[in-house]
């Protein structure tokens, strides 16, 4: 985004009450009390965050809000008896009372022989927990000039065109936050971090024909789009949003219910990052150990079409998903999850690492933007080369409720989209459900576009699956 005069285009200083050098402070003095009562081994994690989100409606400010958190959590252990507590009150008596809280909780806590804090030869190094990732970028704005820049995105949206007479308003949100997190095993690490958002939701309004006699009736429908970086200096700017926004509403007036059917399906970017999150989950601890997945025991095996590969990288600058160690302090690295279809690796944390046997791959907290890429895939393959390659189908733009099951792989969820004939859009379609089995889901890939898409912290293009 261009300098305006509602943005500084230099890094404003933060907000924060509390410096790491405080934090440190804090951990050392819970941890130290951990200790004296008898801990084993303990955990203290100390964190702040503020921020200012301004939401408007019509031409009107209709929310305004400042936040302001700050917290310690404390994990301790006593063998393999484990018990947390945490408290908003940093003072000396606070901490002291809530260290105590949290043993007192393990000591009544049955053993688990997974429990416990990560290995030390699973721990990041102290060379990487310095990593300058290019996470933190405050955005000096403030009331007055969050409203104005909601504003104009609706106000470019409900300029598009007379039908866009409506809308569910426009949003901004400035986030930052920092924590420091220190563990008996020696971990010692912590940084700070920004996320700000720009949206707007329009309503195009317009009328359509009831059969032959005549009658007509109202006609609505709502889309929105918007744009989240960790700089306020990378987002879109307002009037693209609103306009774009806008014409995604429009383009959905006049919508049919399509024919019931087994069709190919062509995913839009931003929902086809839900099924690399569907994948993500399957191949995860926690139900891989507890044997609620429909790829149990994937490892090695062809998961996906064999055209398709999956990668992983903690360390992309500014990255939504970027990290230079996991939840737990665990190191975290570049890898490929899955090559030519095969699964290469699970995402697993300390404890359902032990679970299975196997050692922590530094995914407590989750996966770190993963791309997901077809070796099929040219240059040219943009949204209109993969609507061609649809051929008659389905173009999917939204998705409604959450339809998985994950044991079997079960799949169904409301849509609207596109009736795709001859490789272009016919007309919209809407109030359907499509259905199927993720397994077949993911192993149908036919192609994935060149109009790669980030969706927090998931990169994808459009993805065509063959029914």
């Amino acid at each position: 985004m261009p300098k305006q005069d509602n943005l500084s285009a230099k890094d404003s200083p933060s907000a924060f009450a509390y410096s790491q050098a405080q934090f440190k402070t804090l951990t050392e003095f819970a941890l130290k009390h951990a200790k004296k009562l008898g801990a084993t081994d303990a955990g203290v994690e100390a964190s702040e965050a503020c921020g200012l989100s301004v939401g408007v409606r019509m031409g009107a400010l209709e929310s305004l809000e400042f936040n302001r958190d700050k917290g310690l959590s404390v994990t301790v252990y006593l063998g393999r008896q484990r018990g947390n507590a945490s408290t908003s009150d940093f003072s000396d008596a606070a901490v002291k009372q809530t260290v105590a809280m949290a043993f007192d909780i393990a000591k009544f806590t049955a053993a688990d022989p997974a429990a416990g804090l990560p290995d030390a030869d699973t721990l990041s190094s102290p060379a990487q927990r310095k990593r300058d990732l290019d996470l933190f970028h405050p955005w000096d704005v403030n009331a007055k000039q969050a409203q104005r820049l909601a504003l104009a995105c609706e106000a470019a949206a409900l300029a598009t065109d007379s039908r866009v007479s409506n809308s569910d308003g426009a949003s901004v949100s400035a986030q930052q936050s920092h924590f420091f997190t220190a563990h008996s095993n020696g971990f010692r690490g912590g940084y700070a971090s920004s996320r700000h958002s720009l949206s707007v939701s329009p309503l195009a309004v317009s009328t359509r024909k009831l059969g032959r006699g005549g009658k007509t009736e109202p006609d609505m429908q709502r889309d929105y789009w918007y744009s989240s970086e960790r700089s306020a200096l990378d987002m879109a700017k307002p009037a693209v949003i609103g306009r774009y926004a806008a014409e995604r509403a429009l383009s959905r007036l006049g919508a049919k219910k399509p024919k019931t059917g087994q069709y190919p399906v062509l995913f839009e970017s931003p929902l086809a990052a839900g099924l690399l999150g569907s994948y993500v989950q399957a191949v995860s601890g926690g139900a891989l150990y507890r044997k609620t997945t429909f790829l149990l025991d994937s490892m090695g095996k062809q998961s996906l079409a064999n055209h398709v590969d999956i990668d992983e990288d903690p360390f992309v600058l500014r990255g939504k998903a970027s990290s230079p160690f996991d939840d737990e302090g665990c190191a975290v690295r570049a890898r490929r999850v899955v090559d030519a279809g095969e699964t290469q690796a699970y995402f697993l944390g300390t404890y359902s690492a032990r679970k299975l046997g196997l050692k922590s791959t530094g995914n407590a907290g989750g996966s770190h933007n993963l791309v997901m890429r077809s070796r099929l895939t040219k240059p040219s393959d943009d949204l209109r080369a993969m609507l061609r390659q649809l051929g008659r189908g389905i173009f999917l733009t939204e998705m409604l409720g959450s339809g998985l099951n994950l044991i079997t792989g079960d799949y169904s969820r409301g849509a609207s989209g596109y009736w795709v004939e001859n490789g272009e859009i016919a007309y919209p379609i809407e109030e359907f459900t499509i259905a199927g089995n993720m397994r077949d889901m993911l192993m149908g890939i036919r192609a994935i576009g060149a109009d790669e898409y980030t969706y927090g912290g998931k990169t994808v293009g459009s993805v065509l699956i063959d029914k």
